[in-house]
């Protein structure tokens, strides 16, 4: 979602009434989840004009709001005051999730045995809408490897994670998620929907979904489901630098993913 369709999204929230059949939402609540996402988004430090402009919020209930996110420790200014960016608790929460999180527990230890097992580096990840957001990350032990960290937010169709994931919902589901034209992130971007709904099909018969640099250049990704829900939530991915990328290694890869594919289905089951 945009920051424009956060933004009416909130303003449809706020003026929502007991008459929609909903909880009415509460204003101030939702201006700040609306502002930290939108600092989540936007590493760095902002000037209030900016925040306004991109948040279409009143000017003086937003510098109220900035204050006291500031003096709560959710949001950081710089040395003028002037400027402002997310804080140090929000960190602090988001690192609770993923310490709390059955799943990323249970994972560890497939997650650990599939990095020795292809010796690249390794990601688990949850579907949240249109993205995928990383939980736990395993570094490749070799030199030429990819940048990964935990929190980090990718686009849904274009990384081997997201086609995993979207390849247990139905074409009209994957309809209904995605717009008609895809964003592009690199020139291999499969950018058409319906062309990404014709490789969905391949995913469900071969298992295991590619993405062929249509991430980052020089790098390609595989990634399997893990089926402890229908459709499913998390996923599990093996990223490679092409030029490291030989049919055998290639092959290497898939079988230990579905090896950790079934090892999840196991310990799961349940949650």
């Amino acid at each position: 979602m945009t920051t424009a369709e956060s933004a009416g999204s909130a303003g449809s929230a706020e003026s929502a009434g007991p008459a929609s059949g909903a909880p009415a939402a509460v204003k101030s609540a939702v201006r700040t989840v609306l502002l930290l996402e939108h600092f989540a988004a936007r590493p760095g430090l902002h000037s209030l004009a900016d925040i306004q402009h991109d948040l279409s919020l009143p000017k003086s209930s937003l510098y109220m709001l900035l204050r006291t996110l500031v003096n709560l420790g959710w949001v950081e200014t710089d040395a003028s005051g002037t400027r402002y960016g997310i804080g140090v608790r929000a960190l602090l929460v988001g690192s609770s999730y993923i310490d709390g999180d059955e799943v990323v527990a249970a994972a560890r230890p497939t997650l650990d045995r599939l990095s020795d097992d292809t010796t690249e580096t390794i990601h688990l990840a949850r579907m949240d809408g249109t993205s995928v957001v990383y939980l736990a990350t395993r570094q490749s032990q070799h030199y030429l490897r990819p940048f990964t960290r935990v929190g980090r937010r990718l686009p849904v169709h274009s990384t081997a994670l997201g086609k995993a994931l979207l390849a247990t919902y139905t074409d009209e589901e994957v309809r209904g998620l995605l717009p008609q034209r895809l964003e592009a992130v690199t020139e291999h971007t499969i950018t058409d929907r319906e062309r990404l709904i014709e490789e969905l099909a391949l995913v469900r018969e071969q298992g295991y979904a590619m993405d062929r640099e249509e991430n980052t250049l020089g790098l390609r990704c595989f990634g399997v489901a893990v089926p402890y829900r229908t459709p499913a939530r998390d996923a599990v991915s093996c990223s490679v630098p092409v030029a490291r990328l030989t049919p055998g290694h290639e092959q290497v890869i898939k079988a230990a993913l579905f090896e950790a594919r079934d090892r999840l289905s196991v310990v799961t089951r349940r949650m």
